[in-house]
C-alpha cells in the first residue's frame, strides 16, 4: 500500500502507535509514519482539551519537519487518554502503577477521549495557521487547513480480582496504553460494555476521521 489518498494526497500519520496504523490501513488509506518528538506538556486541564491540544502539537511538529515538498499533504495527529471522574489516567510508568490504575477502573465506568488534528496543505505551501474558535483554519490555496476534534467513548468494566489484575499486568499488554489496558486484546474479557465508537478506545476514531478528511483525499 502506498502513502497517498485517491487524489494523490500524501498522508502522514504523526504517531508511532501500531494500533493507529492498523486502523488507518483497515479503512483503506495509504500512509506513511513520521513520529513527532514534542514534549507532552499541555496548558489544558479537561480531558477533551488535553487530547486536542496534544494531537495538534504532534501534527504541527511533523508538518514543520516535512517542509515545503510541493505536494498535497495531510498530516494526522492523535492522542488518547482515559478519564475516571474527570481525572486523566495516562500510560503507566511501571507494573505497579498499571495495577493501581486497574484497581481504580475495576467495576466502574470511565471515559476514553481521543483528540485528532488534521492539517491539510495543498501544494505544500504556507505556514501552519493559528486555530480558529471552530477548530478549522480556512485559507486560500497553499495555506494549511486545520480541523481539530475529539471523540468520547464510555467503557464499563467488570469488577477485577487481584488475581486478574496480576495476570493482566504480567502479560505486559498494559504498559504502552492509556489507562493500562488495551480493549482489543485479552483485556476484552473484562469489558462489560461500551457506549460510543469502539475504534476510539483502540486509539483512533477512523469513521469520524474519514468523514472529516475525505474532501481532501477522495
Amino acid at each position: 500500500m502506498g502513502n497517498e489518498g485517491k487524489k494523490g494526497t500524501r498522508i502522514v500519520l504523526a504517531s508511532a502507535s501500531p494500533r493507529r496504523r492498523e486502523l488507518l490501513a483497515q479503512i483503506g488509506l495509504g500512509f506513511e509514519v513520521m513520529v513527532s518528538d514534542v514534549e507532552e506538556k499541555v496548558s489544558a486541564t479537561l480531558p477533551e482539551q488535553v487530547v486536542e491540544e496534544l494531537s495538534a502539537r504532534k501534527a504541527e511538529a511533523v508538518l514543520a519537519a516535512l517542509g515545503d515538498s510541493g505536494e498535497d499533504l495531510l498530516v494526522i495527529g492523535a492522542d488518547t487518554v482515559v478519564a475516571l471522574d474527570g481525572q486523566i489516567l495516562g500510560k503507566p510508568h511501571s507494573p505497579r502503577e498499571a495495577a493501581e490504575m486497574l484497581r481504580q477502573l475495576s467495576g466502574r465506568a470511565h471515559a476514553v477521549y481521543t483528540g485528532v488534528t488534521l492539517l491539510y496543505r495543498p501544494g505544500g505551501l504556507g505556514d501552519v495557521p493559528e486555530p480558529s474558535a471552530s477548530g478549522e483554519a480556512s485559507g486560500s490555496p497553499g495555506i494549511p487547513r486545520r480541523r481539530v476534534f475529539h471523540e468520547r467513548t464510555d467503557v464499563d468494566l467488570c469488577p477485577l480480582t487481584e488475581a486478574e489484575i496480576a495476570f493482566y499486568v504480567s502479560t505486559g499488554d498494559c504498559m504502552d496504553k492509556a489507562g493500562a489496558y488495551g480493549i482489543q486484546g485479552i483485556f476484552a474479557r473484562y469489558v462489560k460494555g461500551i457506549t460510543g465508537d469502539y475504534n476510539n478506545v483502540v486509539g483512533l476514531p477512523v469513521g469520524r476521521l474519514y468523514q472529516e478528511a475525505k474532501e481532501w483525499i477522495v
